[in-house]
């Protein structure tokens, strides 16, 4: 790898920043997508290398192409690290928190209320308790982020969600029902949100499958979060 072209990713991935490396087998010719645009490198990949690429930071996995100009290409994945932020030490969080481990998600719990977000409840998990709004800035949301708002308190989920519809997060549920959200919707307008932004949250927050329970619902969060990072098949 040419020295400028290793400049330029180790810069991509400081700033974390979604990168593929593309590399054309047969004469190592080589290429660097940044956040689906080429920023570096010799070599000009054909449309349906770049799609593949695309393709391949979306499921966080390496391939190798075999493009329609006859020759093979591969395509090496960096991608940053997946986060969750849950605004909430609550019980949900509890039930959700391991399950985002086990699928690849550092977690964090953004708490003020410090009996809340105690070891005890939540073990080995990383815990905020810094107001929601100043905790969110500190931990800059970025396009490999979800952001879970569980409080059901307007005063500590609406300046997170103020903080997380205004970052590059990639998803941002909020707990409550319809009456709920249609309240909460009102509260943003008036702190000057618009339409489109709000329009981001996903409220009731989860997939609609029934869940009742804390450990049910947090299994219909990580499915719509792990919908959203993915996309649905066929789509």
């Amino acid at each position: 790898m040419k020295r400028q072209l290793l400049d330029a990713l180790n810069r991509a991935r400081d700033e974390k920043r979604s990168t593929a490396l593309i590399t054309r087998l047969d004469d190592g010719d080589q290429a660097l997508l940044v956040d689906g645009e080429i920023a570096d490198g010799g070599l000009i990949a054909p449309a349906d290398v770049l799609d593949a690429a695309e393709a391949a930071l979306r499921v966080d996995k390496g391939r190798t192409v075999d493009a329609g100009d006859g020759r093979s290409y591969f395509v090496q994945i960096f991608n940053p690290p997946l986060r969750l932020l849950c605004v909430g030490a609550v019980h949900i969080a509890q039930a959700l928190a391991p399950i985002a481990d086990a699928a690849g998600y550092d977690v964090t719990i953004v708490d003020p209320r410090g009996a809340w977000g105690s070891e005890e409840r939540f073990p080995g998990v990383a815990v905020d308790d810094r107001w929601p709004d100043e905790a969110l800035e500190a931990l800059a949301p970025d396009r490999r982020t979800a952001i879970c708002a569980l409080t059901h308190d307007p005063k500590l989920d609406d300046p997170a969600l103020v903080r997380a519809l205004r970052s590059d997060a990639f998803y941002v549920g909020a707990l409550g029902s319809k009456k709920t959200h249609a309240k909460r919707v009102d509260r943003l307008t008036e702190a000057g949100l618009t339409e489109a932004e709000i329009a981001r949250i996903a409220a009731p927050i989860g997939l609609d499958i029934g869940a009742v329970s804390p450990a049910e619902i947090a299994i219909s969060v990580m499915a719509q979060i792990t919908l959203a990072l993915r996309g649905a098949k066929g789509r």
